[in-house]
């Protein structure tokens, strides 16, 4: 048990933090209110699916087909993040997260450049946590906001548009650092004999999962039906695969965070510290409660959304925690058997705290 909780270490931390505050509000009805079912049943049914696709090879073929005439690693670095920081703007960064990372994972070992893959998915969260800002839909806490405001979709977007735009500009100027050494794919010939049955089975309950993000469908239904239609094609083992220590770790954040609000003193001293100072303040407390509590948190206590809003979006750079889409990424680096997880630590807080203060300059100047 010491061992598999030093492993998972963030989770351990969230879990900690979660038993403390529970010293200073105790336990009771609330606490239920604290968790979002809907974005672990949307993590659980996308990490499954992805799994899926991964085992019949969907990826490989993709990775073929759509880099296939790439030529060095730079190119293939900057599409990579470019379909990150592109469709976290439909998709989620969650979802951008946990479908694009393990992609970059088999694309950067199929022509041998390992090397790159710290960089590379460290690059991948900034731009789906960048990207994502520009749409109500992009993330929860952008969905939320939206919502609490009233601000119409002209006014979101010219909001966002101007740090969305600088976010573009930089990652792909941090991109030119990558070498662009000459590389050649290597896909294995079982990518292109898939269970057809499969790819339509994955595919649609993908498509279902998705109109969950999109609030079309509700999340109770469909994770059943997620569930269900793995075992009927008897792919249960899939259900193994899912990383459970991911979604706990959720979990031991939320009920942290919940308990945070329910300070009364915590809540007097927020009050204090925001006003006039809406975008620093919010950056910061993401950064310890990660950006979506920050925004739900921060809101009850001022009513200039526009600037909360930029806060906590570019908030979502900085710490491991900042974002919680961020831990995703981590994940799914960390299982990896040659992984390096204090140089990707080390490179993703640089990177991210760099950024960070870059974009708080901008908006100091621009908002």
């Amino acid at each position: 048990m010491w061992a598999y909780l030093k492993k998972e270490i963030v989770m351990t931390i969230a879990f900690v933090l979660a038993v403390v505050s529970a010293f200073f509000v105790h336990p009771d009805g609330g606490y239920a209110a604290y968790v979002d079912f809907r974005v672990l049943a949307l993590l659980f049914g996308l990490m499954l699916l992805v799994k899926g696709f991964q085992q019949i090879g969907l990826f490989d073929l993709l990775i073929q087909k759509v880099f296939g005439k790439v030529k060095n690693g730079r190119t293939l670095s900057q599409m990579l993040v470019l379909l990150c920081f592109f469709l976290s703007m439909v998709i989620t960064n969650d979802v951008a997260l946990i479908t694009f990372v393990p992609f970059a994972i088999m694309a950067l070992r199929l022509c041998h450049q390992e090397k790159l893959m710290i960089r590379v998915i460290v690059l991948q969260t900034m731009a789906a946590n960048l990207g994502s800002m520009l749409t109500p839909i992009g993330n929860p806490q952008n969905l939320y906001l939206f919502t609490a405001s009233g601000m119409g979709m002209g006014e979101f977007l010219k909001t966002m548009f101007p740090i969305a735009l600088l976010s573009l500009i930089l990652l792909m100027a941090v991109t030119l650092l990558i070498p662009a050494e000459k590389i050649t794919l290597q896909v294995e010939e079982k990518a292109k004999k898939m269970d057809q049955k499969l790819i339509l089975v994955y595919s649609a309950l993908f498509v279902l999962n998705l109109l969950v993000v999109f609030r079309v469908l509700t999340w109770v239904p469909v994770l059943l039906i997620t569930i269900l239609g793995v075992v009927l094609v008897k792919k249960w083992n899939l259900l193994k695969e899912v990383d459970y220590a991911l979604l706990l770790t959720f979990i031991g954040f939320f009920v942290f965070v919940g308990n945070i609000g329910r300070i009364p003193e915590i809540s007097g001293l927020v009050e204090k510290l925001l006003t006039g100072r809406e975008i620093l303040i919010s950056a910061l407390f993401s950064q310890f409660l990660s950006n979506v509590p920050a925004a739900l948190l921060l809101s009850g206590f001022t009513d200039q959304y526009r600037k909360l809003l930029v806060g906590v979006n570019i908030g979502g750079l900085g710490t491991l925690i900042a974002s919680m889409a961020s831990l995703i990424s981590y994940k799914l680096y960390a299982v990896q058997e040659d992984a390096n997880k204090g140089k990707y630590m080390l490179t993703f807080t640089a990177w991210n705290v760099i950024g960070l203060v870059i974009m708080l300059v901008f908006c100091d100047f621009w908002y």
